[in-house]
């Protein structure tokens, strides 16, 4: 019973997907976190460039 636990608790295989998954939702987290911080400048750029864009094609 013993050499059982043993082999589960050192067995490896499949580890690496699990940890691939983790670092994928850390990444994750991570973008959407700045995304939500820096969401007020993403717009002010984006509007911005709008703007300009419109006001190109609106000048003959």
């Amino acid at each position: 019973m013993m050499n059982k636990f043993k082999a589960l608790v050192t067995q490896e295989q499949g580890q690496g997907m699990t940890e691939y998954g983790l670092v994928l939702g850390l990444i994750a987290v991570a973008v959407v976190a700045t995304l939500v911080t820096l969401r007020t400048e993403i717009v002010n750029i984006f509007q911005d460039a709008l703007s300009t864009v419109q006001s190109r094609n609106t000048t003959p």
